[in-house]
């Protein structure tokens, strides 16, 4: 299908955009001057710029994830196309990257036409799931939310307010954001099984909507704010330092400084429009010179303030939201996840960490980090993670467990049996039918390697993921064990 469709409007939206845009040749005879953050309200504004910059985190973060990710460079995929993960992470990748889906993503962009995904049945067994996210990282669709094994999948991403018609038998998403970041996972049962796996990839596509013989798509659909040309000029953004390529989304824009982070924060907002709740966040983002599609332009003697109301929202990302379930050194998350409202917190929070988190239906993911007494874990001590005989992880779907560095990266598994256990691992089992998982960095002896999972030598992280989990994984009633050391 072609995609060289662009906006149309109404004869009354075309008049109302030509004298809006009379008025901005008028005013662009005025100076226009950054606003003043008065040192008399100091600690005030201070607040102000960490409530924005908090409020706008997720927004920059997926900006510099779509940058990255779609282009013509070796590794990135154009807009509205997969780009097939063909392998498992290597050693050394990070972000703590599944060991046990092969995932295909793609950046989609609805500015021109609808697009329009499908996507193979799961065969039987076979555990697929496809989530998509708005440009502020709410869950837009989750197919694991209610079928972790899905039949066929034809999802279709429309503009909020899009009046047209779409494929028979299409699942209508509606998005206010021109972007869509869009992840289909497959599991994998180990390296061996890749190849099965890349068959339900060749099978997606992306299509982008236009008319066709027998449509009757609307030309012309009612889209309040909609987005200008791809060729329209833009406000230049300073681009990411060779150094911060290969960190995560979360940690390049956390490593902005005020200047370049709310120049793309603004740039951003001009093609992924706030929602009608965080009217009083975008007045704060308007009282500190940041609008969008405008040039970002702070006064130099008010880069001290700026860099203090930074710091303290820095501070807010790295602590745990209160929301957050905690339970024998585990840490997860469950109500408010993926559809936060104006958790703007707990969504910055997550958007550093992941750019994108899926529902408490779709998945949960407690991690630990201390043992049962409160230690770092060490790859140099063995641990216990005791399941009795009916507290294995509550799934519709599966779950899995994996070690990493304290850095989130995995270890090398050229000389390691496995990376992850899962429910699908033959564990020995004790005579009352509990099972002990064993991790350490060194093997604990032939008869229970069964039940050991590798960890990085020092300290490291374990991460438990349950795809399509059951409620009472999501609502804190069933908690992993405690990492005991032995």
């Amino acid at each position: 299908m072609k995609n060289n469709r662009r906006w149309t409007f109404p004869h009354h939206a075309a008049l109302w955009m030509s004298v809006s845009l009379a008025g901005i040749a008028v005013l662009s005879g005025c100076a226009t001057k950054a606003p003043e953050l008065k040192p008399a309200s100091a600690g005030w504004v201070k607040n102000q710029v960490a409530d924005a910059y908090t409020f706008g985190f997720p927004l920059v973060a997926t900006d510099i994830a779509r940058e990255r990710a779609s282009g013509g460079q070796s590794g990135q995929a154009p807009l509205n196309t997969f780009r097939h993960a063909s392998a498992l992470p290597p050693a050394g990748a990070s972000g703590s990257p599944s060991v046990d889906t092969l995932d295909s993503t793609a950046w989609l962009d609805v500015s021109a036409d609808p697009v329009v995904v499908s996507l193979p049945a799961a065969p039987r067994g076979r555990y697929l799931d496809a989530r998509a996210f708005d440009a502020w990282t709410n869950a837009l669709y989750s197919s694991a939310d209610t079928t972790p094994y899905p039949k066929m999948q034809l999802i279709a991403f429309v503009p909020a307010g899009w009046t047209g018609t779409l494929p028979p038998n299409a699942t209508r998403v509606e998005t206010r954001t021109r972007y869509v970041w869009l992840s289909v996972r497959v599991r994998v049962n180990g390296p061996r099984d890749v190849r099965e796996a890349r068959k339900l990839q060749t099978a997606m596509r992306i299509d982008t909507l236009t008319p066709a013989k027998g449509s009757v798509s609307d030309p012309t659909p009612a889209v309040a704010g909609a987005w200008p040309p791809s060729g329209a000029k833009q406000p230049a953004v300073p681009p990411l330092s060779g150094a911060l390529a290969a960190a995560t989304p979360g940690a390049q824009a956390e490593a902005l400084d005020a200047n370049a982070f709310f120049a793309r924060l603004a740039r951003s907002l001009d093609d992924n429009p706030a929602a009608t709740d965080d009217a009083h966040a975008m007045s704060q983002l308007a009282d500190l010179g940041v609008k969008p599609g405008e040039p970002v332009q702070f006064r130099k003697t008010d880069a001290p303030l700026l860099a203090s109301g930074l710091t303290d929202a820095h501070e807010r990302l790295a602590t745990t939201p209160p929301n957050a379930i905690t339970k024998n050194g585990w840490t997860w998350f469950g109500d408010g996840v993926g559809v936060y409202g104006t958790d703007y917190t707990l969504r910055a929070y997550l958007a550093r960490r992941q750019v994108a988190t899926s529902t408490k239906e779709g998945e949960v993911k407690p991690v630990a980090r201390v043992d049962d007494e409160g230690h770092a874990l060490n790859g140099a001590n063995q641990y216990t993670l005791h399941f009795a005989p009916d507290q294995l992880p509550p799934v519709r779907g599966f779950w899995t467990i994996t070690a990493y560095t304290k850095d989130g990266a995995l270890t090398d598994a050229s000389k390691l049996p496995r990376l992850s256990i899962s429910d699908r691992d033959r564990f020995r089992k004790n005579r009352d039918g509990s099972i002990d998982v064993i991790v350490s960095a060194k093997p604990p002896g032939r008869a229970r390697d069964a039940n050991w999972l590798p960890a990085p030598e020092g300290e490291f992280q374990i991460a438990m993921r349950l795809y399509a989990p059951k409620p009472q994984a999501s609502d804190g009633s069933w908690a992993p064990p405690p990492v005991e050391r032995q």
